[in-house]
């Protein structure tokens, strides 16, 4: 495995790659399309990092590149409740005044 850090420039953070390489039968038998394999790996990485509660609500949401509602539905599918607590709440709040609503 392999990981560089890619900076960006202004406000975004920055980012690690990671190459991973996965045996195909474990794709299949965890039923990762190999085309799809970064991002549903990513998905299933930010649901259990969120059911562990190590990510909050919205950080999983970004780990996931996935909308929150699309997350809620993901989260929801696996019958993972939504454990939105003043820590989300407070994060959702920097981000609104950080749109400059």
């Amino acid at each position: 495995m392999r990981a560089t850090i890619q900076h960006h420039g202004g406000n975004q953070a920055s980012t690690v790659a990671i190459e991973l390489a996965v045996p195909r039968d474990i794709l299949l038998a965890a039923d990762i399309s190999e085309n799809y394999a970064a991002a549903d790996i990513k998905k299933h990485l930010a649901v259990h990092l969120f059911k562990e509660r190590v990510l909050s609500f919205g950080k999983a949401c970004e780990l996931a590149c996935l909308s929150k509602h699309s997350f809620m539905d993901l989260i929801g599918s696996k019958g993972i409740s939504l454990n939105y607590d003043e820590d989300d709440y407070m994060e959702d709040l920097r981000a609104i005044k950080g749109l400059g609503l």
